[in-house]
């Protein structure tokens, strides 16, 4: 291929069409446009995911807390423990350590299966909460 044309001065490259050049601006334009689209399609996906285990974790933890025979203020307290539990990168598993202990100091008798599937129910409550603007 010969890009001598490259070397050449500026005046005297071919010049791109207007309507070629017309059109590779709009392309890039809508590229933009759709990255921009994805990518706070993607915050906002992040942010109700982050908003539905939140509540996820603390109606498990109101949940974990009747269990346990707490109420009022003792229930909010245990369920404000757990939710304050999602910052950190497992916390799933810091959710599900967390009750699983308290239940077996307490001698309740759920297994961690059951644990987890009252979390996955949970977490579906949750969206449907947070979906209807609850």
């Amino acid at each position: 291929m010969n890009f001598a044309y490259m070397r050449a001065a500026p005046h005297a490259r071919p010049q791109i069409p207007d309507r070629i050049s017309t059109r590779l601006r709009m392309d890039m334009s809508t590229f933009d446009q759709r990255e921009d689209s994805f990518e706070k399609r993607y915050v906002h996906d992040e942010e109700l995911r982050f908003k539905a285990e939140a509540r996820r974790n603390k109606l498990v933890g109101l949940w974990a807390a009747e269990k346990l025979g707490k109420t009022g203020a003792d229930a909010q307290a245990y369920a404000d423990a757990l939710v304050a539990a999602e910052v950190a990168a497992d916390a799933d598993a810091r959710v599900v350590a967390t009750v699983k202990k308290d239940f077996e100091a307490a001698g309740v008798d759920q297994s961690e299966h059951q644990i987890r599937r009252t979390m996955d129910e949970m977490l579906a409550k949750a969206k449907a909460e947070i979906q209807a603007g609850a």
